[in-house]
């Protein structure tokens, strides 16, 4: 049997449906520059000089054919071009049909940036008002460069294609892994640490990478959907890190790996009354009953001191799990060569 696997085919009123929807000069506008970056309604009535009731009219006959994906974040709404299904492809093809240095759309993009620009000035001046705290508990643990060394040592060579990060915060563990994996995805319930992602990965050039707003206890993502899911200085804010953990777990496919770093227990109580953090570190043993609870085999644990001493400062750990489905795992990739 050919090891060549088949192109997708969509039925014909699908087809003709997305052709439809693209065949108006301001749709096709937004179709291009939806294809630039995720925007709002108030962004593109900005871009495209339209008003709203305009533009909202043309981005739901785009998302009823398919061609482009909506999601909320708080009281907003986003759009970004579609990835996937037959407007997915078919917005793919027009965008490589169309000329770059077509005026219109080199006005478009023009404006893209300055949209862009407002958006990062609006994220640093967030990130500005909260940089003494941020900074505050850097000094405490050794520097953010060491840490991003470890977890890229601890996750290892084994390919990622797509990956998972929750609460994602700034987007910088989407950042570090943008150049290795296929698509990522970060997870935040504040949506002003959103906009500081969203800045920080449009700044980066990164286009292959989702944020999207939501509960930690529920990810949107069916089951079996990343091959990898950090979980970074996140569980000492929650209440019920274990019911974190399951849930990452469920998004893992089999043979995945879940990453988990966070501080070891510690007495410096000022975080929770300054930092909002609940709990003060954790013991070992606490993350790895978690992990075992949700299924996963643990696989590394591994900790870095402040000046090589935990001393006053704080200890970061690093525990690395993996899906024990690796047969199944396995028993796919086999039956996909066959195929």
């Amino acid at each position: 049997m050919s090891n060549v696997k088949s192109r997708p085919s969509f039925s014909f009123p699908a087809v003709l449906e997305s052709l439809k929807a693209a065949g108006e000069d301001t749709r096709l506008r937004l179709v291009a520059v939806l294809g630039e970056a995720e925007l709002t309604v108030s962004d593109l009535t900005e871009i495209l000089g339209q008003s709203q009731p305009r533009i909202s009219r043309h981005l739901k006959l785009l998302a009823e054919a398919g061609l482009v994906e909506r999601h909320r974040e708080a009281s907003w709404i986003f759009y970004r071009r579609a990835a996937d299904g037959a407007g997915g492809r078919i917005g793919t093809a027009l965008l490589e049909l169309l000329d770059r240095d077509d005026p219109v759309l080199v006005g478009d993009r023009a404006r893209l940036v300055a949209v862009r620009a407002a958006r990062a000035a609006a994220a640093q001046a967030y990130f500005a008002a909260h940089a003494r705290e941020w900074d505050e508990i850097r000094r405490l643990h050794v520097p953010e460069a060491a840490v991003e060394a470890a977890v890229r040592q601890v996750l290892g060579a084994a390919p990622i294609r797509s990956l998972l990060d929750l609460g994602t915060g700034t987007g910088r563990m989407l950042e570090v892994f943008a150049p290795d994996i296929e698509r990522g995805m970060g997870i935040d319930l504040s949506p002003d640490m959103l906009g500081v992602a969203r800045t920080n990965l449009e700044r980066a050039g990164i286009r292959h990478c989702l944020l999207r707003q939501s509960d930690i206890y529920a990810v949107p993502a069916p089951r079996d959907s990343f091959d990898a899911v950090i979980v970074h200085q996140v569980l000492h804010y929650l209440d019920d890190g274990g019911r974190a953990l399951k849930e990452a777990a469920r998004v893992l496919r089999p043979g995945g790996r879940l990453l988990v770093v966070d501080f070891a227990p510690h007495g410096l109580e000022f975080l929770r009354d300054a930092h909002a953090h609940r709990h003060l570190g954790f013991p070992r043993e606490t993350v790895e009953g978690w992990l075992a609870d949700a299924g996963l085999d643990l696989v590394t644990f591994r900790t870095l001191a402040p000046d090589g001493k935990a001393g006053d400062g704080l200890t970061v750990s690093l525990w690395l799990a993996r899906d024990p489905r690796v047969a199944l795992a396995e028993a796919d990739l086999a039956d996909k060569e066959i195929a």
